[in-house]
């Protein structure tokens, strides 16, 4: 085997095993968590989400209305149907019942973003549900 033809097949094997390692996860803590008695079946949830560097969700919705305010770094949101927008910390994102999160993912591949997110929601209903696109 040529020296350029190994080497080309090193390389190779670096990537691809570089591919085969997901993104680092998210990190959720629950905060808060009520039942609305003026809203039969339905809870109100404070949830604190930390992306580290790199960090991002799969595609999902929420079956809730998602109220978000960032608090540090910078993340990038993206709805179905609309642009994706870039938000940094003190600014607000809102996701509604039937809307498909396509892209939530931390801004930068060196720095932490962290936000928090309040639910109104089915009581006992999962915060987050995958969807294949």
């Amino acid at each position: 085997m040529k020296k350029p033809d190994l080497y080309f097949r090193a390389c190779l094997a670096a990537l691809l095993m570089l591919a085969a390692v997901p993104a680092q996860a998210a990190d959720v803590k629950d905060l808060f968590a009520i039942d609305l008695a003026d809203y039969p079946g339905k809870e109100g949830r404070v949830i604190e989400v930390s992306y580290p560097p790199g960090a991002q969700d799969v595609i999902h919705r929420h079956d809730a209305h998602a109220f978000v305010y960032v608090l540090e770094g910078r993340i990038v949101m993206q709805l179905k149907g609309q642009p994706a927008v870039t938000l940094k910390a003190g600014q607000t994102f809102y996701e509604g019942p039937t809307d498909v999160h396509l892209v939530g993912r931390n801004a930068s591949d060196t720095e932490p973003a962290r936000f928090v997110v309040v639910l109104l929601k089915g009581r006992g209903a999962p915060i987050l549900t995958p969807v294949k696109e």
